[in-house]
Protein backbone atom coordinates (compact mmCIF):
# COMPACT_ATOMS: atom_id res chain seq x y z
CA UNK A 1 0.00 0.00 0.00
CA UNK A 2 1.64 3.33 -0.85
CA UNK A 3 1.67 5.49 2.22
CA UNK A 4 0.74 8.87 1.95
CA UNK A 5 3.24 12.17 2.97
CA UNK A 6 2.84 13.22 6.22
CA UNK A 7 1.35 15.99 4.53
CA UNK A 8 -1.71 14.06 4.27
CA UNK A 9 -4.84 13.30 6.55
CA UNK A 10 -2.86 15.46 9.62
CA UNK A 11 -4.22 14.22 12.95
CA UNK A 12 -5.95 17.32 13.66
CA UNK A 13 -8.35 17.32 10.69
CA UNK A 14 -9.58 13.42 11.19
CA UNK A 15 -12.84 14.29 13.31
CA UNK A 16 -13.78 16.91 10.72
CA UNK A 17 -12.68 14.66 7.81
CA UNK A 18 -14.98 12.05 9.58
CA UNK A 19 -17.59 14.51 9.73
CA UNK A 20 -17.60 15.25 6.08
CA UNK A 21 -17.48 11.93 5.38
CA UNK A 22 -20.79 11.07 6.82
CA UNK A 23 -22.37 14.22 5.83
CA UNK A 24 -21.74 14.26 1.90
CA UNK A 25 -23.96 16.25 0.09
CA UNK A 26 -26.38 14.62 -2.54
CA UNK A 27 -23.78 15.58 -5.43
CA UNK A 28 -20.79 14.13 -3.39
CA UNK A 29 -22.76 10.93 -2.13
CA UNK A 30 -24.01 10.57 -5.99
CA UNK A 31 -21.02 10.27 -7.60
CA UNK A 32 -19.05 8.60 -4.65
CA UNK A 33 -21.35 5.27 -5.63
CA UNK A 34 -19.29 5.66 -8.81
CA UNK A 35 -15.94 6.28 -7.49
CA UNK A 36 -16.24 4.32 -4.28
CA UNK A 37 -14.57 0.41 -3.98
CA UNK A 38 -12.68 1.34 -7.38
CA UNK A 39 -15.65 1.35 -9.27
CA UNK A 40 -14.22 3.40 -12.07
CA UNK A 41 -11.77 1.12 -13.99
CA UNK A 42 -10.33 -0.07 -11.02
CA UNK A 43 -9.34 3.34 -9.93
CA UNK A 44 -8.63 3.88 -6.07
CA UNK A 45 -10.36 7.25 -4.60
CA UNK A 46 -10.61 8.17 -1.28
CA UNK A 47 -13.26 10.76 0.23
CA UNK A 48 -12.55 14.01 1.99
CA UNK A 49 -9.00 13.30 2.48
CA UNK A 50 -6.58 16.15 3.60
CA UNK A 51 -3.45 17.46 2.21
CA UNK A 52 -1.58 19.89 3.70
CA UNK A 53 -4.64 22.15 5.52
CA UNK A 54 -7.10 21.60 3.00
CA UNK A 55 -9.66 18.83 3.10
CA UNK A 56 -10.44 17.32 -0.69
CA UNK A 57 -13.82 16.23 -2.00
CA UNK A 58 -11.97 12.69 -3.59
CA UNK A 59 -8.71 11.89 -4.17
CA UNK A 60 -6.94 9.53 -6.50
CA UNK A 61 -3.10 8.88 -5.36
CA UNK A 62 -2.22 7.09 -8.38
CA UNK A 63 -2.94 9.71 -10.37
CA UNK A 64 -2.41 12.89 -8.30
CA UNK A 65 -5.95 13.79 -9.23
CA UNK A 66 -8.06 15.35 -7.11
CA UNK A 67 -11.97 16.10 -7.76
CA UNK A 68 -13.92 19.11 -5.94
CA UNK A 69 -17.65 19.54 -6.39
CA UNK A 70 -18.91 23.16 -6.32
CA UNK A 71 -22.18 23.82 -4.68
CA UNK A 72 -23.89 27.42 -4.90
CA UNK A 73 -21.19 28.55 -2.13
CA UNK A 74 -18.66 28.56 -4.71
CA UNK A 75 -19.66 30.99 -7.46
CA UNK A 76 -19.38 34.05 -4.58
CA UNK A 77 -16.33 36.36 -5.33
CA UNK A 78 -14.69 35.41 -1.93
CA UNK A 79 -15.32 31.56 -2.53
CA UNK A 80 -13.84 32.16 -5.90
CA UNK A 81 -10.49 33.76 -4.76
CA UNK A 82 -10.40 30.92 -1.80
CA UNK A 83 -10.73 28.07 -4.28
CA UNK A 84 -8.00 30.00 -7.01
CA UNK A 85 -5.88 29.89 -4.22
CA UNK A 86 -5.96 26.64 -2.79
CA UNK A 87 -6.16 25.24 -7.02
CA UNK A 88 -2.75 27.07 -7.25
CA UNK A 89 -1.21 25.82 -3.62
CA UNK A 90 -2.47 22.08 -5.04
CA UNK A 91 -0.72 22.46 -8.04
CA UNK A 92 2.21 24.02 -7.60
CA UNK A 93 2.65 20.58 -5.21
CA UNK A 94 1.61 17.92 -8.44
CA UNK A 95 -1.79 17.47 -8.27
CA UNK A 96 -4.28 18.25 -11.04
CA UNK A 97 -7.92 20.00 -9.67
CA UNK A 98 -11.08 18.94 -11.48
CA UNK A 99 -13.58 21.25 -10.28
CA UNK A 100 -17.61 20.36 -11.61
CA UNK A 101 -20.56 21.91 -10.16
CA UNK A 102 -22.88 19.81 -8.41
CA UNK A 103 -25.57 19.99 -11.17
CA UNK A 104 -23.85 19.20 -13.78
CA UNK A 105 -22.35 15.86 -11.23
CA UNK A 106 -26.65 15.08 -11.78
CA UNK A 107 -27.10 15.92 -15.43
CA UNK A 108 -23.82 14.77 -17.59
CA UNK A 109 -22.41 12.14 -15.17
CA UNK A 110 -21.10 10.47 -18.10
CA UNK A 111 -19.10 13.24 -19.32
CA UNK A 112 -17.97 13.64 -16.04
CA UNK A 113 -16.70 10.03 -15.82
CA UNK A 114 -14.91 10.82 -19.24
CA UNK A 115 -13.18 13.48 -17.90
CA UNK A 116 -11.60 11.74 -14.79
CA UNK A 117 -10.81 8.72 -16.97
CA UNK A 118 -9.07 10.74 -19.49
CA UNK A 119 -7.18 12.85 -16.83
CA UNK A 120 -6.19 9.18 -15.66
CA UNK A 121 -4.77 8.17 -19.02
CA UNK A 122 -8.07 5.55 -19.73
CA UNK A 123 -9.76 5.17 -22.62
CA UNK A 124 -13.18 7.02 -22.07
CA UNK A 125 -16.56 5.18 -22.55
CA UNK A 126 -18.86 5.59 -25.41
CA UNK A 127 -21.83 7.59 -24.17
CA UNK A 128 -25.17 6.99 -25.47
Amino acid sequence: MKKHPPTHNLKHLKKYRKSLRKNLTPAEAYLWTFLGSKKLDGLKFRRQHSIKNYIVDFYCAQHNLIIELDGEGHDQPEQLEKDQLRDLYLGKNGFTVLRYENQYVFSELPHVLNDIRKHCGILEKEIE
